[in-house]
């Protein structure tokens, strides 16, 4: 049974059938308001699915956590591969992970998979997206912290470009 909006760890994907690298998922189910005129999930809805899945993978990586304090965050590109359609009631994870950093941005990928507990996930869709960081108060750049970088690197394997 799928835990719906709570992190889902690298053995609980891998037991429904995700593959490494991806250790970290947000589930859920395709609601009727994602549904397009043809019947099937609107290209709109995974870039969505996306930006629901960066806000828990951010807290958890330590790059930030959403305060007063923490520096904006803002999305520069974001791209997606449509692999196979999806409908209505669907169940789905939603996987992300850091490929790549720099001082102060870094590049996401993502898998939108239909899970399976008897045999391998079927990915449905992919998914980039460069993120920014920015000073709160001020103009400028704010560097990625250091406890994100080291997340990002020991959980998602990503590589420094700096």
């Amino acid at each position: 049974m799928l835990r719906y909006h709570t992190p889902l760890d690298a053995p609980t994907l891998r037991a429904l059938g995700i593959p490494a690298p991806w250790s970290f998922g947000m589930a859920d189910r395709v609601r009727f308001g994602e549904i397009d005129a043809l019947g099937h999930v609107n290209n709109t809805a995974y870039l969505r699915w996306f930006e629901s899945f960066r806000l828990p993978y951010l807290e958890a990586r330590k790059v930030t956590d959403y305060g007063p304090d923490s520096p904006r965050l803002v999305l520069k590109r974001a791209s997606c591969d449509y692999l196979a359609e999806m409908f209505s009631g669907m169940d789905y994870v939603v996987t992300g992970r850091t490929r790549a950093f720099r001082r102060t941005s870094f590049t996401m990928e993502f898998g939108v998979w239909l899970p399976s507990e008897d045999g391998e996930a079927r990915c449905t869709a992919t998914g980039e997206a460069i993120i920014v960081l920015l000073n709160r108060d001020a103009p400028g750049r704010h560097p990625i912290p250091e406890a994100g970088k080291q997340a990002f690197i020991s959980e998602d394997g990503a590589v420094s470009e700096a």
